[in-house]
C-alpha cells in the first residue's frame, strides 16, 4: 500500500473543506455534524458507482449524444442527486442550519466527501500509474465538486428562507438543476476529446470560480452583516 498516494489523493478535500470551515466565521456549524456530511458524501460514492453503471446500460446514443449522456444524466445528474440528498436529509432541517451561508457549508462539505473517496480511487487504484494524476485533479477536479457544491447550497438556502411555496419548490428544482448542468458541461468538454472544446476548458474552469465565488461572497457578507448587528444589539 502506498501511503503516499493515499495523501495525495485526501489532502486536496480536506483542505478545501477546512478552507469552507474558516470561511463560515461567524456562526460556525457543529463539527460533528459536518463530520458525518463529510463522511455520508464519501459513502454515496457506492450507490452513485451502481446507478451509474446501470443507467450506462440505457446508453443507445452514439457520437455526441453518447458522450452528453454519460456526461450529464450518467455523471452529473447520478452525483449531484445523491450529494443533494444527503444535505436534504441529515443537514437542511437541522436546527444549526440557521443561516444562509449554512447551505453552502453543508453542501460543500458533502461534495468534497464524495470527492475525497472518488480520489482515492482514481489517484490509488485506477491511474496509480499516472504520476501527474494526482496533481490534475487537486487542481481541477476536486475543487470543481466544491463549485458545483456552492451553487447547490446557494439554492437550498434560498429555497429554505423562501416565504413563497412557490418560489421554494423553484429554488429547490434550481439547487438540483444548476449542479447538475454545470458539472454536466464540465465532464462533457473533457469527454468529447475535441480539441475545439477543450480550447474553452480554462475559461469554463475561470467562470466557474467567479460564478460560485460571488455567490459564496454574498452569503459571507450577510453572514458579517447579520452578526455584527446582533453583536450592536446586545452591547446597548
Amino acid at each position: 500500500m502506498d501511503i503516499d498516494l493515499y495523501v495525495v489523493a485526501i489532502t486536496p478535500g480536506i483542505a478545501l473543506a477546512l478552507g469552507i470551515y474558516l470561511t463560515d466565521r461567524y456562526d460556525k456549524e457543529p463539527l460533528h455534524l459536518l463530520i458525518k456530511i463529510f463522511v455520508l458524501g464519501g459513502v454515496s460514492i457506492l450507490p452513485v458507482i451502481f446507478v451509474e453503471r446501470l443507467l450506462s446500460y440505457f446508453n443507445i446514443f452514439t457520437g455526441f449524444l453518447q458522450v452528453a449522456y454519460v456526461a450529464f444524466i450518467v455523471a452529473g445528474f447520478t452525483e449531484e442527486f445523491f450529494k443533494r440528498v444527503i444535505v436534504m436529509r441529515f443537514a437542511y432541517n437541522h436546527r444549526a442550519f440557521n443561516e444562509k451561508l449554512d447551505g453552502i457549508v453543508y453542501a460543500v462539505f458533502t461534495s468534497l466527501g464524495f470527492a475525497t473517496v472518488e480520489n482515492v480511487l482514481y489517484v490509488v487504484f485506477r491511474y496509480s500509474n499516472v504520476n501527474t494524476i494526482g496533481l490534475q485533479r487537486a487542481i481541477f477536479s476536486v475543487p470543481a465538486h466544491m463549485l458545483f457544491a456552492i451553487t447547490m447550497g446557494y439554492y437550498l438556502s434560498l429555497a429554505k428562507y423562501a416565504e413563497d411555496y412557490n418560489r421554494r419548490r423553484y429554488y429547490l428544482r434550481l439547487s438540483l438543476f444548476i449542479p447538475v448542468l454545470l458539472h454536466g458541461i464540465y465532464d462533457y468538454i473533457l469527454m468529447s476529446k475535441s480539441s475545439n472544446l477543450f480550447a474553452i476548458f480554462i475559461p469554463f474552469v475561470i467562470f466557474l470560480w467567479s460564478y460560485n465565488l460571488r455567490k459564496l461572497n454574498r452569503y459571507y457578507r450577510e453572514s458579517k452583516k447579520m452578526h455584527t448587528a446582533q453583536e450592536k444589539d446586545l452591547s446597548e
